[in-house]
């Protein structure tokens, strides 16, 4: 039976700084990456969400495969990325202004029964979409719809017309 060899199992490969400076230079780029890519893409995930778990993820891989990282260096990375994540979400939720440059506004998709159709191109949703989402809320034609918004967690949400 082989064992490991635990020094080299634990041994740091790369210097502590330069893990870090990698796991923050990752996060940070990837944060602005997935914020362009749109709300609809991203699904109920938030964007600090999605890109913790990518980052683990992939920091964890390379630590679990020995390749040339050691586990020291994947799970040091990988404490770097949850630090950023903790560090960024109680930064927006402390800075309203930070959190309304990394979070998506609504944005309106139906207005008094009316289509808005440059919305709806802008944020690639069609109109079958938002009649499904409609019948699954249970409203069953786009006059009952007051407004519709794309939500920042890429949800779209109904307020029915109470004049209908």
């Amino acid at each position: 039976m082989l064992t490991p060899d635990w020094s080299t199992v634990f041994a740091l490969e790369i210097p502590v700084l330069e893990s870090v400076l990698r796991g923050t230079v990752v996060y940070f780029v990837l944060f602005v990456l997935l914020r362009l890519a749109g709300r609809r893409e991203l699904g109920s995930l938030g964007v600090a969400d999605l890109l913790i778990l990518l980052l683990i993820a992939d920091a964890s891989g390379n630590a679990m495969s020995g390749g040339s990282n050691s586990l020291t260096d994947g799970l040091l990375v990988a404490a770097t990325i949850v630090a950023w994540g903790y560090i960024v979400d109680w930064l927006m939720y402390r800075f309203p202004a930070l959190n309304a440059l990394a979070t998506p506004r609504k944005v309106c998709v139906v207005r008094d029964g009316q289509l808005q159709w440059r919305n709806m191109r802008r944020e690639f949703v069609t109109r079958d979409e938002i009649l499904s989402e409609m019948r699954l809320a249970g409203i069953q034609s786009l006059e009952e719809v007051a407004a519709a918004y794309i939500e920042p967690n890429g949800k779209l949400s109904f307020l029915k017309d109470t004049s209908v």
